[in-house]
């Protein structure tokens, strides 16, 4: 079987920008977008948003743009987000409560079945609807939810042990909030969010923001 090439990270990141502006125009009424008005909200080129969009599939028709309907069907369609995917998270602390409280995720299809831990205080209780489990219990409750990706939010000192427990299971997908990069088996696709390189830029653009002299 053929691997499907990935598109440039860039891309992919700005598609749910995209989708979020699309369906404001779609609960306004409109039936079509043009690339031009989604450039302008975001402050892009126009050409990069068509080069986006096409990695979708979907074309535009001309003087009149995409159809709005079709392009939302598109993106989640590309993104995988037009089905349901089962998902645990290992570590339930403060991270995965939030992780947890974000409702944008179920709208995409992400569907949080369990959490688990160590601590004895926590295993039995649940944050947001989301029941705790000992960590022991891994493998026969992922049998049991069908869960199908794995978010690691523990320590990062456990990061790789936690890793080597979800890899024993039928879990194929781990979602990596730790600062270490994992060694996995073949097969098993990650992906890591260092929550730092948001900070950084953000640290950096302040930085480099000219104060505004005041005029006595």
């Amino acid at each position: 079987m053929v691997r499907q090439k990935i598109p440039a990270t860039p891309s992919i990141r700005r598609l749910p920008s995209y989708l979020h502006i699309i369906k404001n125009v779609q609960s306004e009424g409109y039936e079509f977008i043009s690339g031009t008005v989604i450039a302008q909200e975001l402050d892009l080129e126009p050409i990069q948003v068509r080069k986006d969009l096409a990695i979708t599939g979907i074309v535009g028709k001309p003087k009149k743009g995409y159809p709005v309907a079709a392009l939302i069907a598109a993106i989640e369609h590309f993104l995988g987000w037009d089905k349901q995917k089962n998902a645990i998270i290992i570590g339930a602390g403060n991270l995965a409560t939030a992780l947890t409280g974000y409702q944008e995720f179920q709208f995409h299809g992400l569907n949080f079945v369990a959490a688990f831990d160590t601590d004895v205080r926590k295993i039995g209780s649940s944050i947001h609807g989301v029941p705790v489990f000992s960590l022991e219990t891994l493998k026969e409750q992922v049998n049991n939810l069908k869960a199908t990706i794995a978010i690691i939010t523990v320590p990062s000192a456990y990061a790789q042990e936690t890793a080597d427990r979800v890899t024993q299971t039928s879990i194929k997908a781990i979602w990596n909030f730790t600062n270490v990069k994992l060694k996995l088996p073949r097969g098993v696709v990650c992906q890591r969010e260092d929550l730092t390189s948001g900070y950084a830029m953000l640290s950096l653009m302040l930085n480099n923001t000219k104060p505004h002299r005041i005029k006595k």
